[in-house]
């Protein structure tokens, strides 16, 4: 039976991480807890379960501290987890089975992370696998009985395994400081994510402090498509917020050639609104609901445009039109998780 080594970083967390530690202190032969600089009873909390307690000055780099506490684990497989998770009694069984019959190629182990709605995280989906188990030392297996190859890509098992997110507060404030100091240009995965976080969870200021850097990377040609298109996104509801109309229908415009972004078709529908032209703005919306991709907020082609189309047939004064897309907001639900069907607006009615 393989052995385990609970990982974690933390800060100012005693009023959590109890509930998280008793949930793995029968799952773990190990658990490590990295402080980045508590002034609070977080270290003491840790001491009731583990002294394997260790300091981190923080340097606002998450995988550097992560880094770190992986460096200190012993065992053959490393589980990281977040003073704001826990897992319910029924998960407990299920870990605990996992680790007596553990496949013995298994390199990563995936769980159910659940509840990622919570707070304004930067997610679209309720419930997503992410990997949360890792072979500490990883081995190399030869495959095929002829042409034969090393295995370069990981052993991935998803579980059934369900971890909840409890997270008391939203971190936004603080990754949008991460994002604005980290070095630039950002890597792809972090580009899309700074993109995706302020459209779920930033304010007009976080849009304001993002502009430089968006706008720089608009004829990037190193960046994808759909990192090219995240960015139109941004520039566009930054030029709103800016009332820089020429930069905002230039980017837009852009944008809006072959399948456009439904973050921009929502813009494009508030400025005409708010411009009294209604027809306008509910062709605009009509668009994100029923014609357009969603780029980084999957409300975007869902409650925010119906609510939109809804206000612009009201000040149309065709109410019963105006009725059935308010209706069809209300009812909108984002799919729990990416593996459901993702009906668009349209399948709602």
């Amino acid at each position: 039976m393989p052995s385990i080594s609970v990982c974690m970083i933390v800060k100012n967390e005693e009023k959590v991480l109890p509930r998280c530690l008793s949930c793995l202190a029968g799952i773990a032969d190990e658990i490590i807890v990295v402080d980045t600089g508590s002034s609070d009873g977080t270290k003491a909390a840790a001491k009731l379960y583990t002294e394997k307690i260790y300091d981190f000055k923080w340097n606002g780099d998450f995988s550097a501290a992560r880094n770190f506490a992986f460096s200190k684990a012993s065992m053959d497989f490393i589980y990281s987890a977040d003073a704001d998770e826990m897992i319910d009694s029924d998960n407990i069984l299920k870990f605990k089975k996992l680790k007596q019959s553990m496949p013995e190629n298994t390199d990563i182990v995936q769980m159910k992370y659940k509840n990622q709605l919570s707070q304004n995280t930067t997610y679209n989906f309720d419930t997503e696998y992410r990997p949360k188990l890792f072979r500490r030392l990883r081995t190399f297996r030869w495959a095929y009985p002829v042409h034969e190859q090393v295995m370069l890509e990981p052993c991935v098992l998803n579980s059934s395994i369900e971890i909840i997110h409890m997270p008391q507060s939203s971190h936004a404030k603080r990754d949008f400081s991460v994002f604005e100091h980290a070095e630039k240009p950002l890597c792809p995965h972090l580009h899309r994510m700074y993109a995706r976080e302020l459209f779920i969870a930033g304010s007009d200021g976080d849009f304001f402090n993002a502009y430089q850097y968006f706008e720089s990377t608009l004829h990037d040609e190193k960046l994808s498509l759909g990192d090219a298109r995240a960015s139109q996104c941004v520039v566009v509801k930054c030029a709103a917020i800016r009332r820089d109309k020429e930069m905002f229908f230039k980017t837009a415009l852009k944008n809006a050639v072959g399948e456009p972004s439904a973050e921009v078709c929502c813009e494009l529908g508030r400025y005409y609104f708010s411009e009294k032209d209604y027809e306008e703005a509910a062709l605009w919306y009509y668009t994100a609901a029923f014609g357009a991709k969603c780029e980084l907020n999957i409300r975007y082609c869902g409650s925010i445009p119906l609510k939109g189309l809804s206000e612009s047939y009201a000040a149309l004064g065709l109410c019963a039109e105006a009725q059935k897309y308010a209706g069809m907001a209300e009812k909108w639900l984002p799919p729990k998780s990416p593996d459901e069907t993702q009906p668009h607006a349209a399948d709602k009615s």
